[in-house]
């Protein structure tokens, strides 16, 4: 691995073993720019290490595991944990595509030993601090600092990430035709193409009654939910600018992003009592481990309920 800005990657090379791989992430497995960048800087960074290593021309099939076991040592010198486990993950992935084409006969990085990755746990906002948050629209309303449309927009937007524990790349990918507002519920398109049901709760659903009645322009099924005022899809970058500034209204962290409030929405339902299951179908994990991080930070929930309830406490 190379934290140094790398030289420019052989065309043939990117032609030949990166770009396909990076195309069917992005088209059929529906992965976010983020990881694509993330994917392509770790082969990168293992393409020109195998050079200075003088493996590259020995094939990726002649690759034992002693000398993945050095590319990681060299990592560790470079990298923090997190980098070393995402490129890893790539590295992967990369086998696992063409092994799966049938251009190398196996995948060296299954079983390669890993530094222990320290699990960090979500931040996430209080209950009294996510109902300042919410209310932030509406005051500057009051002040008349912003219009209507974009106090119930941004409105409707928190509503929708903290009262359907939304994705904020789902969010904005929301069209009308997904959303039934008798039934409350909005049917999501998560990673991997995977399709769930969220609840929004009854304050979304009048909020974006409330957006839709008064001050959407079109509701065509195919139409996005949340527009700019000129009612184009909002990006995402917005909605994150959009979120500073109410945090910085209701005095919370600047570094707290819409994804902090999928985290709280997670955090107050365990909280209340809700199965961990439940929550994992919720939120769209693959994997209840995802999810079981949440249970750590209710602990201190769980000591509030047991020193009021236990006789002994």
């Amino acid at each position: 691995m190379n934290d140094e800005k790398n030289p420019f990657l052989p065309e043939s090379v990117a032609r030949d073993w990166l770009e396909p791989f990076l195309v069917y992430l992005e088209k059929e497995r529906r992965y976010s720019p983020y990881t694509l960048r993330n994917y392509r800087q770790a082969f990168e960074d293992f393409y020109f290490w195998l050079q200075r290593s003088h493996l590259w021309e020995r094939g990726l099939d002649a690759l034992k595991p002693r000398d993945l076991r050095d590319f990681v040592i060299e990592g560790q010198q470079r990298f923090d944990r997190r980098t070393l486990h995402l490129h890893a993950s790539g590295l992967r992935s990369f086998f696992k595509y063409w092994l799966k084409h049938g251009r190398v006969k196996r995948n060296p990085f299954i079983g390669v030993p890993l530094p222990k990755l320290e699990k960090r746990l979500p931040k996430f906002l209080t209950e009294d601090q996510m109902k300042l948050l919410l209310t932030g629209p509406l005051r500057l309303l009051e002040n008349e600092s912003i219009d209507a449309f974009t106090a119930w927009r941004d409105r409707l937007a928190m509503e929708m990430l903290y009262g359907g524990g939304l994705r904020v790349s789902e969010l904005v990918a929301l069209n009308y035709g997904a959303i039934d507002l008798e039934g409350g519920v909005a049917r999501v398109l998560g990673k991997g193409k995977k399709e769930r049901l969220c609840p929004l709760g009854m304050v979304a659903i009048a909020v974006l009654k409330k957006f839709k009645n008064e001050f959407a322009r079109h509701t065509a099924p195919t139409l996005p939910v949340l527009v700019t005022p000129r009612h184009e899809r909002m990006p995402v970058r917005q909605v994150q600018l959009m979120l500073k500034r109410y945090l910085d209204l209701a005095d919370l962290p600047h570094e707290l992003t819409p994804h902090k409030i999928r985290h709280s929405y997670a955090t107050h339902l365990l909280n209340a009592g809700a199965d961990l299951r439940l929550v994992q179908e919720l939120l769209g994990h693959a994997s209840l481990n995802t999810t079981q991080v949440y249970t750590h930070v209710s602990v201190a929930r769980l000591k509030e309920v047991y020193a009021k309830a236990h006789p002994r406490a």
